[in-house]
């Protein structure tokens, strides 16, 4: 390599950088302005407009070799669309508080995207599991905004924790380097950005905790935990993007790739927080009622 490529090298890293940077901010500062909001019909609106350009790239990422070669556009749009309109009512069903509604919505979502790829010969089951995929972490997500009582500090509380694991794991990762941790899978993925990102979780979320005067110490015990969590939808979507040969699952995000590259982690961590507070009552935010 010459001088001159290492350097136009170098400047693609750099302007990649500030594009990462720039769009994170940006993504960041709308998603906290979602969370304060005191419409959750504007976060259920917000949240299922992602599932739409979620959906449209699950869909072309699971395609069978055969469909994704005839490029044949019309069998997509219609995957993206039976995904899209499911999470739509689901969400507006949670937004009226008629929890059976949004669940028979899901599941006849699934059943029809079920159909229409077995009819196309292309990969039902990965497209049927994508409804669900990207359906139940929407689902999650209103859910935690709409029935606690505190809901705006629960779902910016959840951001915090996905955030800094995220951003932790990639600062530490780069820092310190090291052994991998599923070099086939992931390989930018190492442990010290692993356990980096989880610690970052841990004390950004304990201060977050502390604001209020709560339990910091067990908040960031579950911030731990729940980071690895992220951790595992990452890894998820990185398992998928594998199977079918693909480095990110788009490129609608400058800098970040597609827009289930930045919600994976976001998408585990939102179900299981919704599994606790809603089937075992517990309270993330370690002080005062939650429902």
């Amino acid at each position: 390599m010459s001088v001159s490529q290492q350097h136009s090298g170098q400047g693609h890293g750099i302007g990649e950088g500030v594009l990462r940077v720039l769009f994170g901010g940006f993504l960041a500062v709308a998603a906290i302005g979602l969370a304060l909001s005191p419409w959750p019909e504007l976060f259920a609106g917000i949240t299922a407009l992602v599932s739409l350009f979620a959906a449209r790239e699950w869909h072309r990422m699971v395609r069978a070799p055969a469909k994704a070669a005839e490029m044949d556009r019309k069998a997509l749009h219609i995957q993206t669309i039976i995904t899209g309109a499911t999470t739509a009512c689901a969400l507006t069903a949670l937004v009226f508080q008629t929890v059976p509604a949004a669940l028979a919505c899901l599941v006849l979502g699934t059943i029809a995207s079920y159909i229409w790829a077995q009819r196309q010969d292309d990969n039902p089951l990965w497209h049927a599991g994508g409804v669900l995929y990207i359906g139940l972490p929407c689902m999650a997500l209103v859910a935690l905004r709409v029935f606690p009582l505190q809901p705006q500090l629960i779902v910016l509380g959840l951001f915090l924790i996905v955030w800094a694991t995220d951003t932790g794991a990639l600062v530490f990762g780069r820092l310190i380097g090291g052994p991998k941790l599923a070099p086939r899978l992931s390989p930018g993925k190492t442990w010290a950005g692993t356990i980096g990102g989880s610690i970052t979780a841990t004390v950004v979320y304990g201060f977050y905790i502390a604001l209020f005067g709560f339990d910091a110490e067990s908040a960031m015990v579950f911030a731990f935990a729940l980071s690895f969590v992220a951790h595992g939808g990452d890894l998820f979507e990185s398992l998928v993007k594998r199977r079918f040969g693909l480095k990110n699952s788009g490129g609608l995000i400058p800098g970040h790739g597609g827009m289930l590259d930045r919600v994976d982690s976001l998408f585990a961590a939102s179900v299981v927080m919704a599994v606790l507070v809603f089937a075992f009552g517990f309270n993330p935010l370690f002080g005062g009622r939650v429902l």
